[in-house]
């Protein structure tokens, strides 16, 4: 392609809303426009790579016995109804009404038009197994799009499902897909991390996320160098540091005005570790309940939503004053006003001397000792893992880092088709419910990921999967026309070899222009035209990665650049 006649509008200035490097490229390097906040238009630079990513899923997809289809964007709300989901996505849901007032959507994601399809056409076991993938555009009302194309509006997704007989069959093609997907962020170049995660709203069984660092990821990350253990923090297990301490006896005391546990703790001369926080929860809008947690931890709203059900919400001030007989920050489990369950944090069960509320307002007891003065039906881990701690599976030391998801994995088992009557008969001739699974993979995730991982103060260092082209020709002075011809040459010779290469023909632009662009756009081989190849013939060839200079002859120069470009 030649840049004079490209549409590749690069920029100097860092746009003011662009906070991580992929943004800023992205944009400065013109692959994306924006049409307004969260949707994006892909200019030719930027939808070359996503096209070279798709082309990667397509294959990895194929292989594993996946069949593409295009399913519609725009839904009736009756199918989301169905599973309730029209509700549970709540306003990220795009709803609209056309001319005969039916209520419509646009789709989030596809597993209940999957489901309708399977309960259209699916009749007999000898109908299943099917992989059933697309790559399809997305709508999601977010609230606060940010960070470019990491989280928008409008997005493109390749969601793919199975449709099993039972769990085995389900098992298996999620392990297809676990595989499928580490092929994909493999071949793309990306270093990535695969995780437990909370099934959220898609529900099931288990799920698993693809996920990379960034320092402005909205997911928190939790994995052990030592072994291959990683979680995202929703699920995150560790074996807790337990402050040393000897058993005491229970003592009231005066502690005034101290409510929250750096007061608590100052006013004591005492640790965080060693005070314990009483949380006093509502379930169902009628039975309040006590959660028991370190001082020095915090509560992980996931695993509280899985263990105690959706419903579960922190307690009012005037609830707590009702239970506990004291303000909030002065309740604890010892001589509660009301008969309520208690439930402790897995993390407190080997601790001695703990403090806590007194249920009397500025009041606080030391000295506790959970198996013997408080009645404790359940242990239940509902804390954050924090960093530094051992790692439950080898026990090394454990890392909480910010992440990005790029991918993930659901067994989704027959929540979709027990609700949408999805069902196919088996052997004997009996009516079965079809075990699904969901697997997504945010495509434009690959490419800032992509960018992420492989930038520098110039500009993006594409490799050679997914560079929009692999050589970009730098001639210094096109009004020398012995330069101009060896770069004419040179664009010709490339591309007969089907070598996708990218020339700087643009007239009137300075050569500290043209090498900045080069940069910016970062194709992987840079060939230089300039006062080198006036004295020696030779072609100066430059690696963006590395910055290695490479000389080569007109003969030569095919062999030289597939070197480079294998290297």
């Amino acid at each position: 392609m030649r840049l004079s006649q490209a549409y590749i509008p690069t920029q100097k200035e860092i746009p003011a809303d662009a906070v991580i490097a992929s943004h800023r490229l992205m944009l400065r390097s013109g692959l994306i426009r924006p049409l307004f906040s969260g949707i994006y238009s892909y200019l030719p630079l930027g939808w070359k790579a996503m096209k070279k990513a798709m082309q990667i899923i397509r294959e990895e997809m194929d292989a594993i016995g996946g069949q593409e289809v295009q399913l519609p964007a725009l839904n009736p709300i009756e199918i989301w109804d169905e599973t309730s989901r029209s509700t549970d996505f709540g306003e990220i849901m795009f709803r609209l009404k056309d001319r005969k007032n039916r209520v419509l959507c646009l789709a989030p994601t596809h597993e209940e038009v999957i489901c309708d399809l399977a309960r259209k056409h699916i009749r007999s076991y000898k109908d299943l197994p099917q992989i059933w993938y697309q790559i399809q555009t997305k709508f999601r009302d977010e609230p606060r799009p940010r960070s470019g194309v990491l989280r928008t509006r409008q997005f493109i997704m390749k969601d793919s499902y199975t449709l099993d007989i039972d769990q085995e069959g389900l098992d298996k093609g999620y392990d297809l897909h676990a595989k499928a997907y580490r092929n994909i962020f493999s071949r793309c170049g990306l270093r990535f991390h695969v995780v437990g995660a909370s099934s959220g709203l898609m529900g099931g069984s288990g799920s698993q996320e693809f996920m990379f660092e960034s320092e402005h990821g909205e997911d928190t990350l939790v994995y052990c160098d030592a072994c291959d253990y990683a979680d995202n923090l929703e699920v995150a297990t560790s074996v807790p540091h337990i402050p040393s301490s000897e058993k005491n006896t229970l003592a009231e005391v005066h502690t005034p005005g101290t409510r929250t546990i750096a007061e608590v703790s100052e006013f004591l001369n005492i640790e965080a570790n060693q005070l314990m926080k009483s949380l006093l929860f509502v379930m169902d809008e009628k039975t309040p309940i006590m959660i028991l947690i370190r001082g020095d931890h915090e509560v992980n709203e996931s695993k509280l939503l899985a263990r105690f059900g959706s419903t579960i919400r922190q307690a009012t001030t005037d609830e707590v004053q009702e239970v506990c007989g004291a303000e909030a920050g002065f309740v604890g489990p010892i001589k509660l006003q009301k008969n309520i369950s208690i439930y402790a944090d897995t993390a407190l069960k080997e601790q001695h001397n703990l403090t806590t509320g007194a249920n009397k307002t500025d009041y606080h007891i030391t000295g506790i000792e959970l198996d013997r003065d408080v009645e404790v039906p359940e242990w239940t881990d509902v804390r954050n893992v924090v960093p530094g701690e051992s790692c439950s599976v080898c026990g090394g030391i454990l890392k909480v880092v910010q992440s990005i998801e790029l991918g993930h994995i659901f067994k989704l088992g027959i929540k979709y088709s027990d609700s949408m009557n999805a069902r196919y008969l088996d052997k004997t001739g009996a009516e079965q419910p079809i075990f699904m699974g969901s697997y997504g993979i945010g495509v434009e995730r690959i490419i800032a990921a992509v960018i992420e991982q492989n930038c520098d103060a110039k500009g993006i260092v594409w490799n050679t999967v997914l560079a929009p082209y692999l050589v970009h020709i730098v001639p210094i002075n096109l009004e020398d026309k012995n330069i101009l011809n060896a770069a004419n040459q040179i664009y010709q010779h490339l591309n007969e070899h089907k070598i996708d290469t990218l020339i700087d023909d643009r007239e009137g632009v300075t050569p500290g222009v043209r090498f900045n662009d080069a940069d910016l756009l970062g194709m992987p081989v840079q060939i230089i035209i300039g006062d080198k190849w006036s004295k020696t013939r030779e072609f100066e060839i430059k690696e963006r990665k590395t910055g290695n200079i490479t000389f080569s002859s007109f003969e030569n120069l095919i062999d030289t650049i597939n070197t480079i470009l294998k290297r």
